[in-house]
């Protein structure tokens, strides 16, 4: 019997992260995630990706945090002996107008969204190159790519996820590691529930397909990177945003 492959998403308890741990489970791999909250229901994740056939490692552990992630990785190790692909999906926002961001809403973005991209990464990638094989997928943004007024920090955090995805790519691909970016654009997700019906239909007129993507079909995509199906793509930043950048 063919032994599973192994995924770590990182922030993967809920939204979208969640959603590509799911995938992934359904499709045959066994699931590690990490999450910061207390109400995290570790338990019920647990049956949820049983019920997908998955066994799973799931840690309370901080991306901004190297102890913490070392650990992460270590029982990640542990209990599978490997990881196949990294999902580094944990991100925050903290948005307004720059004359009006503190500094530390600056640094808090900055550190969770892209040095915890580079504090992970760093932990998994000698247990790939070991084995010369792996697959990293980063999670960008359209605002990484255009800009967007009130998100000078995330963009500026998303932007450079990019050209750290373009940089490790040329770094791991002798050694047959892949590393490529998602760039969401608005996904309907909890926090875009909570926001009025004519400031959604505000944002479905400015995309051309003229409604928010799902959850799912970021998952769709993030799952095609990690696959075998995508095995001569690296380096690239792939837009899912209905068509808003072009």
């Amino acid at each position: 019997m063919e032994e599973k492959q192994v995924v770590l998403v990182t922030g993967g308890s809920r939204g979208i992260g969640k959603e590509v741990a799911l995938k992934y489970a359904e499709n045959g791999y066994n699931v590690v995630i990490n999450y910061v909250s207390d109400r995290t229901d570790v338990g019920a994740l647990e049956k949820e990706f049983k019920e997908k056939g998955a066994e799973s490692v799931i840690v309370k552990a901080d991306v901004t945090n190297t102890e913490q992630i070392d650990e992460l990785v270590t029982k990640a190790i542990e209990k599978f002996g490997k990881i196949d692909v990294l999902v580094n999906n944990a991100g925050i926002t903290k948005d307004t107008l720059l004359m009006r961001m503190k500094e530390e809403d600056f640094d808090s973005v900055i550190q969770v969204n892209l040095k915890g991209t580079f504090i992970v990464t760093k932990a998994v990638i000698p247990y790939m190159m070991k084995k010369k094989s792996g697959r990293i997928i980063n999670l960008s943004s359209v605002v990484g790519v255009t800009g967007n007024a009130g998100q000078c920090n995330y963009s500026a955090s998303k932007a450079g996820i990019i050209g750290f995805t373009k940089s490790l790519a040329r770094e791991l691909a002798s050694r047959n590691i892949r590393a490529n970016a998602v760039a969401p654009g608005f996904i309907a997700t909890d926090m875009t529930a909570v926001l009025s019906d004519s400031v959604k239909e505000n944002i479905d007129a400015q995309i051309p397909m003229k409604r928010m993507g799902t959850a799912k079909e970021v998952a769709n995509v993030i799952y095609f990177l990690g696959s075998e199906e995508s095995s001569y793509i690296t380096g690239q930043v792939i837009n899912i945003d209905g068509g808003m950048v072009m």
